[in-house]
This record gives C-alpha cells, structure tokens and sequence, in this order.
C-alpha cells in the first residue's frame, strides 16, 4: 500500500575506538555491524520507545539479512554520523544506513538490515494488530499505510454518501 511519503530518518555520533581498529588502525569490518545496532536502536528510541519495550509487548525484531559496502576507510578516533532510515512492509522492517566521516563528501559505508517481527513463539507478525499502540508512530513515521493482510476488509468510511 502506498504511504503518505514521509520517511523516519536518525542519525546517531559514534567515534572509533582503538578496538575496533586492526594493525593497521582501519575500523575492522565486523565494527560497522555493532555500529548500524547502535544506529537502529537509537534510531526507534528517537521515535518515542525501545527495544526492551517492544520486547515486553512480546515483539521481536532479529536481524534475517544484512549488507554492507564499504568505500573508504573509517580510521581510529574518526568521529563518524550513522545516518539511518527505515522502511517497513507488514511484518518486515528494513533499515538503511550511511556511515559518514566527519567533513567527509561521500558516505565511508553503505548498508541495511532486514528484520522480521516475531512473536514470543518465533512466528511472524505483523506489528499493526499487534496491539502495540505506539507502533503506529513509527510505521506513521515511515509513511506506511495501514498494511493489512490480503483479504482484510478496508475500514468502513465515516462520511456519509
């Protein structure tokens, strides 16, 4: 279904640590992982809640796919802006992320993360009935429209004709 255009973007600060660093003082690969985690769960805390809560409403977002490109290097102490978008589709959320040196002309890193919500018994959902209100603001956020499943009746208009 086509949403209201609007896009929920973030973007969260990290500095490279010395342990992310190989011996040759290049942001290991693996670090860009933890990086886009940071980035995603700042990215849904700016959006008014957090993972612990979905967590407790029984809903669960594990990682079923991920990508990264990488096109220059991120070095120790580089001060570096994730700059993080989501999209989402029924029961799977895809997020997008830009891994920017600061003063830098071009992203250092590209990459995305694809989840799926499951319930407490592992089986997908989709987070509109879910019964967690406030997922709303995020799919709102995102632009998405109601993503009912096939079959589901639209709602009824309430102006007369």
């Amino acid at each position: 279904m086509p949403g209201s255009g609007r896009r929920a973007t973030g973007e969260t600060r990290v500095r490279v640590r010395y342990a992310e660093t190989d011996q040759m003082g290049v942001a290991h690969h693996s670090s860009y992982i933890l990086w886009f985690e940071v980035a995603r769960t700042e990215f849904v805390r700016q959006l008014g809640f957090t993972y612990r809560e979905l967590e407790e409403a029984g809903l669960f977002l594990p990682v079923v796919e991920l990508q990264c490109r990488f096109a220059a290097p991120c070095r120790y102490d580089d001060q570096l802006t994730i700059k993080t978008r989501a999209e989402a589709q029924r029961a799977r959320l895809t997020f997008h992320y830009e891994v920017w040196r600061e003063g830098a002309a071009a992203p250092a890193a590209i990459g995305t993360t694809v989840h799926v919500w499951i319930d407490r018994r592992g089986r997908p959902v989709n987070p509109r009935h879910s019964g967690v209100d406030r997922l709303e603001r995020l799919y709102d956020a995102m632009g998405v429209g109601d993503s009912r499943p096939r079959g589901d009746p639209a709602p009824k208009s309430q102006a007369g004709g």
